[in-house]
């Protein structure tokens, strides 16, 4: 049992330290990208490489709060488009988590 406990402690810290290096070579691309283009900030993102994006955080809230608002309707209109529409966004949300 312990050497589970170890062995789950190591996958932890191997997937913190994954998601640290590609922090740092996302902002070293930005940056580079920045020096070399001369780009505004208004162009990039730089909130996006972040899992706790808030910008992730909202997109994620309202599709999952115009999913439920269509499934809500979905008796009184009997769409075979809106549906579909349920469907796609349901299918967005899952792939962004």
């Amino acid at each position: 049992m312990e050497a589970d406990k170890k062995n789950n402690l190591i996958e932890i810290i191997d997937r913190s330290t994954k998601d640290l290096h590609s922090r740092i070579d996302m902002q070293r691309h930005i940056l580079t990208t920045i020096i070399e283009k001369k780009i505004n900030r208004s162009e990039i993102c730089p909130d996006c490489i972040f899992s706790d994006c808030p910008y992730k955080k909202r997109l994620r809230e309202v599709l999952t709060e115009t999913i439920e608002v269509i499934e809500d309707t979905k008796k009184a209109f009997k769409s075979k488009t809106l549906e579909a529409l349920r469907k796609k966004l349901m299918q967005i949300l899952a792939e962004s988590k």
